[in-house]
């Protein structure tokens, strides 16, 4: 029996990118995952290949970072439940979903800074308080932060400052949940190759992103989707409150 069999996931973002390597990581170990996407025909994409495996997903349109948004996720993942087997109720939620914002301090437009704190932060925020009630006690809540948090990067500035709040809630749910045996923890990836760092095509730019780890290369999805499901599983029962480094040791030295 898999770790995760009979267990009910939900992955937000999980329709591209690392949080499509989580959501199929852990239909792996039997969940049955909601993939959530505001493209429903990339998070089908996604369900179809978790099914071709022998796994089971179904799919949540909305969109983040609007109005009303956690109330329309939520609303789509009980229907979408109740549409797969009539179940209710949720043991893993992901907090994956985020866009990114580059720029320095002063290059960052006001638009652009609401934007991605309205996606980055303020979304999972109340995707929590509205999911707690479907949060099953002993449940995970696992936020895919960022490895920018613990080292100065100017260049995204704004996006590292939503991951640090990100953090920040992390310890604070950590706290509020444990007495409901529920663990909160976040994972801080460095460099993924996925479609949010369409540089790394570039040979150059592939070979300055390998160098900052000590492993020397960059990431794929499934090094951070492993992570995920470990910090998922009973095996990370005694872990809560903390922020896990993915980075592969970058920026290790000076």
């Amino acid at each position: 029996m898999s770790k995760l069999t009979g267990k009910t996931a939900l992955v937000t973002g999980g329709s591209r990118g690392i949080g499509r390597g989580i959501a199929e990581r852990l239909a792996r170990e039997g969940a049955l995952v909601a993939v959530h996407g505001r493209d429903t025909a990339a998070a089908e994409q996604v369900v179809k290949t978790i099914e071709r495996a022998g796994g089971r997903a179904f799919t949540v349109t909305a969109e983040l970072g609007v109005p009303g948004d956690a109330e329309a996720l939520w609303a789509a993942f009980d229907a979408g439940l109740a549409g797969y087997d009539g179940g209710s109720g949720l043991d893993v939620l992901v907090n994956n979903a985020g866009i990114a914002q580059y720029g320095r301090i002063h290059e960052v437009p006001e638009d652009g800074f609401d934007r991605v704190f309205a996606v980055n932060a303020k979304a999972p925020f109340f995707v929590v308080q509205h999911g707690l009630g479907r949060l099953r006690d002993g449940g995970r809540i696992v936020n895919v932060s960022s490895g920018v948090t613990r080292v100065a990067f100017p260049a995204a500035v704004a996006y590292a400052m939503t991951k640090g709040a990100l953090n920040t809630l992390t310890l604070t749910l950590a706290q509020e949940l444990g007495p409901r045996g529920i663990t909160v923890n976040a994972v801080l990836p460095g460099i993924v190759d996925t479609d949010i760092n369409p540089w790394l095509a570039d040979p150059q730019e592939r070979a300055r992103a390998a160098g900052y780890s000590v492993l020397g290369r960059v990431a794929e999805a499934g090094d951070i989707a492993d992570v995920v499901a470990f910090l998922a599983s009973d095996d990370a029962r005694w872990i809560t409150g903390q922020n896990l480094d993915a980075t592969g040791g970058s920026n290790l030295g000076v």
